[in-house]
């Protein structure tokens, strides 16, 4: 998750430092739409829970004990 949030704030800060130019790509927004960049950080936010939740869930399951004598 330290990843996920590292990228998010440097996407947001690059995101605001390009807006002039960003503004020039986007169709219906504004470059600096605040429920955009919600919809963006929240939709990662969920990402990043579940690629670290689910093997980490996965790996909890495991027997130590099992797994250093397969090993």
């Amino acid at each position: 998750m330290k990843a996920v949030a590292t990228g998010v704030v440097l996407g947001l800060v690059l995101s605001f430092m390009l807006a002039r130019y960003i503004g020039t790509l986007l169709w219906g927004i504004e470059a600096t739409d605040v429920t955009t960049y919600l919809a963006a950080v929240g939709l990662l936010g969920i990402a990043g829970l579940l690629a670290s939740y689910l093997p980490t869930r996965r790996a909890a399951s495991v027997d130590p004990v099992e797994t250093m004598r397969l090993e």
